[in-house]
């Protein structure tokens, strides 16, 4: 009954983890405006084919094909993403016609998704995306398939423990963060075993690790906390797997165990909980996607760091005994490269002097 992300800002995003280098969405000019923008923080140019009410009668199969052309004679891209939208699609516009009638020496990747897309699941349009690429020869069938897997747990998820299960969420901007941050602090200084627990999806992964960058090892040497973290840099997309390498770099200390890729967050939280059960932890800082891990079947405290204030009611639900939102972690770390600033881990920070 909320407003939740759409297939349209998933297939663009998806577009974006394939690095193509422009992309040309077929329909108003304002639709998925702060995507757009956001994703040209990353270097990828978004197009818009400002499709009009004239259009919506009459078509506009002609602004697409001009606008393709464009866009080569203008950036000369190797790969050229097209999405369509509600409009091109409620009026039937035929766009991979007009992607082969622009004629130009392209790759064009066609997805033709719109906002209530399948049941209207933002994962749908990221698959479709996978499905358009896969045709366009830019990506192989094992890895549509198994990010397609991947994607489907992720709607599973959703529907089950997250923000999708049905019911209107009362954004809820969690507990207070210097209150959570003594708790954790408080753990460690008595000899409590925490375990700091990194399950993000993709580039958030630069935000909600930074409290794995925080000098633990020097805080306390006796008492150092447990490093689980989702980083495979073998797994995902090469531009996934860069994001795994910068912040494995840049955290404290090797992570103690590694659970899958950052594109693997709707399952590595099954692994990170057989880890916490195995090592008996007393505290457990879960950070990123912290639905994924079940803590109704973990005998420790829990802590949940999320991005979405329509996450926490669910989160307490789960049976977490504290849950902290970290805003914009999604617009904050779009384009960045390395680790972005956490409002919690400062905060932690600023108890530790």
């Amino acid at each position: 009954m909320h407003p939740r992300p759409s297939p349209i800002a998933a297939a663009l995003y998806t577009l974006r983890d394939m690095e193509v280098d422009v992309i040309i969405m077929h329909g108003p000019s304002g639709c998925c405006f702060r995507t757009g923008r956001l994703l040209e923080d990353e270097g990828i140019r978004v197009i818009t084919t400002a499709m009009t009410e004239n259009d919506f009668i009459f078509g506009a199969a002609d602004k697409l094909i001009e606008t393709i052309q464009e866009v080569y004679e203008a950036f000369h891209p190797k790969n050229i993403g097209i999405v369509g939208t509600c409009a091109s699609m409620i009026i039937g516009e035929n766009m991979k016609d007009a992607a082969r009638e622009a004629g130009v020496d392209s790759n064009i990747i066609v997805v033709e998704t719109h906002g209530g897309y399948s049941s209207g699941d933002n994962t749908s349009g990221a698959i479709q995306a996978l499905e358009a690429a896969n045709e366009a020869g830019i990506i192989s069938d094992e890895e549509v398939e198994r990010q397609s897997l991947m994607l489907k747990k992720a709607t599973e998820l959703e529907k089950t423990r997250g923000m999708a299960k049905g019911e209107y969420i009362q954004p809820d901007y969690g507990d207070n963060k210097v209150k959570v941050a003594q708790v954790i602090l408080d753990y460690i200084n008595n000899n409590k075993k925490v375990a700091l627990v990194l399950n993000a999806k993709k580039e958030t992964s630069y935000l909600f690790a930074d409290i794995m960058t925080i000098s633990w090892t020097a805080y306390n040497p006796d008492n150092i906390p447990l490093f689980i973290a989702n980083t495979d840099e073998d797994i995902g997309l090469p531009y996934i797997k860069s994001h795994a390498v910068e912040v494995n770099e840049k955290i404290n200390k090797n992570a103690d165990y590694i659970t899958g890729g950052l594109d693997e967050y709707p399952i590595t939280g099954d692994k990170a909980l057989e880890i916490l059960q195995k090592d008996n932890v007393d505290l457990a800082v879960i950070v990123g996607v912290p639905h994924a891990v079940d803590v109704a079947k973990l005998d420790a405290k829990t802590v949940a760091l999320t991005d979405g204030p329509r996450l926490v009611k669910p989160l307490r639900e789960m049976g977490f005994d504290y849950v902290v939102t970290e805003l914009d972690a999604h617009s904050k770390t779009l384009g960045a490269k390395s680790i972005v600033e956490s409002e919690f881990a400062q905060t932690i920070r600023g108890l530790m002097e």
